[in-house]
């Protein structure tokens, strides 16, 4: 009777997942239909499910109607200075919160976790008033440079801030006997770092590096904001450029969009397992 139960609650949790991924997946779907169709018949009534004929050459020409190479090349140059940016001066932030021993250093910590309850667009305001006064807008600084400094792009998880907060968890159980011996070898805080801490924290900063290169590759407000040459686009803000005033291009669309995400779906299926692992093991010390 138990294995039956067992049986019986997998096969709903099979079927509530399969569900699950069916709603998830619908949009996606929705997107690759429309990127095959013509613009007459995205809008028909019942909506078609199958496109018929398939328009192969919406790819072609959404790729040559704009210097979409171009705009790739330029967001492809944010996320690498993003990635290493965040990677650097989080894991550096996360080592000093976790490993190092000095006075305040909860009350610190404690302290930059409320920035995360700070909304990112309460802060748009000044921060553009900064940059310009130091005329560096229209230029890749105002959204790599911050990175840096451990601040990230606006996302759901509060940037920078959850960034180290998550590599301090994870950094935190790693056992501190390794450290002690360590320092009896004559190891100091940069070898401990960077011969114990990353080497074992691999899962944790493949996962920071999904989070900012997500963040990054999709960010729309910060290029919308500091970017006025064209020259300059990101791929979100070329994709923009198909809707306008009167009339839209939705085909053309839905195509840039399908190969705008190739990337990010090839990143992730590459990382999905550090993914998961970096996630799970993150809170199991508090």
């Amino acid at each position: 009777m138990k294995r039956k139960r067992k049986s019986g609650k997998s096969w709903v949790r099979t079927i509530l997942c399969f569900a699950l991924a069916l709603v998830w997946l619908l949009p996606f779907y929705w997107m690759v239909r429309s990127s095959l169709m013509g613009m007459s018949q995205i809008f028909e009534y019942p909506p078609v499910i199958f496109p018929n004929p398939i328009q192969w050459e919406n790819f072609p020409e959404a790729l040559t109607r704009l210097p979409f190479l171009t705009y790739f090349k330029n967001t492809v140059i944010i996320v690498v200075l993003c990635v290493a940016g965040i990677l650097v001066s989080c894991s550096l932030s996360a080592y000093g919160l976790s490993r190092v021993q000095w006075k305040g250093r909860d009350k610190v910590f404690y302290l930059l976790m409320t920035s995360i309850m700070l909304p990112y667009f309460a802060t748009i305001i000044p921060s553009f008033v900064m940059w310009t006064k130091l005329g560096l807008t229209n230029t890749f600084v105002p959204l790599t440079l911050p990175s840096w400094f451990g601040v990230g792009t606006v996302s759901v998880f509060g940037g920078g801030m959850f960034n180290i907060f998550l590599l301090r968890q994870f950094f935190r159980t790693i056992p501190k006997e390794l450290d002690e011996a360590a320092r009896i070898d004559g190891a100091g805080h940069f070898t401990i770092f960077t011969k114990i801490i990353l080497p074992l924290s691999k899962p944790a900063l493949i996962c920071v590096g999904l989070f900012t290169f997500l963040n990054t590759w999709n960010d729309f407000i910060n290029p919308l904001i500091y970017l006025s040459d064209q020259e300059k686009y990101t791929i979100q803000i070329g994709l923009r450029t198909f809707i306008g005033v009167f009339s839209s291009q939705w085909h053309l669309l839905m195509a840039a969009a399908v190969c705008a995400i190739i990337p990010v779906l090839i990143v992730f299926l590459v990382g999905q397992k550090y993914f998961v692992e970096g996630i799970a093991t993150t809170g199991l010390k508090g």
